[in-house]
This record gives structure tokens, sequence and C-alpha cells, in this order.
């Protein structure tokens, strides 16, 4: 494998730099994930950016979760499992949601597990719902700017799963205590 470096705050990138104090700021360190893509400043800002968008929309705290954290299990993504439990917890989610999540298996509250059944498909089918699949959520009391939201949630995934892959970024200690393997993920030679 190749290896990519984990930048700090003074040796990184320059176009690196301000979104690394932010972080630093926000978190009170900087996540693994942003010292991996500040070799790609632009990437990085890709990600805060679009981040900060999907933060906008018009979803709660757990169904953007649930939209995450489904992406990050079906993509095999360790870092993004663990980071994203810690900041569920830290965000009020449900730990029966969270467990859900992290176990592949349905979610107590019908329209959450539409939810979480929508995200599979978008993902699963790489954005080719069925009529069938898109009718059930907007049935399950959602809307057609939901849909475009969980593509946007699939989206912010890609960006930060494929990059851990690719990196093989080493798990923060501040997610450490929420590491999870999966036990589908097959990785070819």
């Amino acid at each position: 494998m190749t290896d990519f470096t984990t930048h700090t705050l003074e040796p990184a990138p320059e176009a690196a730099k301000p979104i690394l104090r932010e972080a630093l700021k926000g978190y009170g360190f900087v996540p693994n994930l942003y010292a991996t893509m500040a070799e790609a400043p632009t990437i990085l800002e890709g990600y805060t950016t679009l981040s900060n968008i999907f933060g906008k929309a018009d979803l709660s705290e757990t169904e953007r979760q649930i939209i995450l954290m489904t992406n990050n299990r079906l993509n095999g993504c360790k870092y993004c499992m663990a980071a994203h439990t810690t900041l569920s917890q830290i965000g009020g989610v449900s730990i029966d949601v969270i467990a859900a999540l992290r176990n592949d298996t349905p979610i107590a509250d019908p329209k959450l597990e539409a939810l979480r059944q929508f995200a599979i498909a978008i993902n699963e089918s790489r954005g080719w719902p069925t009529d069938g699949q898109i009718n059930a959520f907007l049935l399950a009391g959602y809307s057609r700017q939901t849909v475009m939201e969980v593509i946007l949630g699939t989206a912010l995934k890609v960006l930060s799963n494929y990059t851990n892959h690719v990196a093989e970024t080493n798990l923060d200690d501040a997610f450490a205590q929420n590491a999870w393997e999966s036990a589908t993920v097959q990785i070819a030679d």
C-alpha cells in the first residue's frame, strides 16, 4: 500500500492550514481524516464545505447520522463508523439507533427505518433507486427534498470513506472506544 502523510499543522500545505486550524478549534484536535486530506487541500476544503452544507439539510441529527452511518457501513469504513458513532453519541442519537446502524439491524421507528432503507437503496443502486423504493420512502413521510439530501449525504461519505480506504487512516484516540469491524468487507489483493 502507498503511504500517505498524516499532516500536522505546521508542515501541512498552506491552503490546508486554515481548515486544520478550524478543526483544531472545533474538535480540540485535528482528526486524522482531515490531516490526511490535507495532502490535497482541495479535497479537504470540499469535504468540510460539503459537511457544513449537509448540516443545513432539513434533517434532524439522528436522520443525518442514519444516512452517514449507513453509507459508512456499506462502504466498510472503519474510521468513519467509529467517528460517527462518537459524534452520534455526542449529538444525542438514541443508543438503539446507533446499535442498529453499527450492526445492520432494523431501527424500531418505522420512519427512521425507511430512511435507513432508502440510504441503502441509494448506495447499493449507485443512485438508481426504483420507483417503488422512492414511493415507499415518500409514503413513510419523507419528501422529494429528502431524496436529494440522502444523495448529498452519500456524496459526503464517498469523499471520506474512499480517502480512508486509500490512505488507511489511523483511528484517532477520541474515537477508539467506538472502533468497529465489518463482517462483510472484503479487500482484494
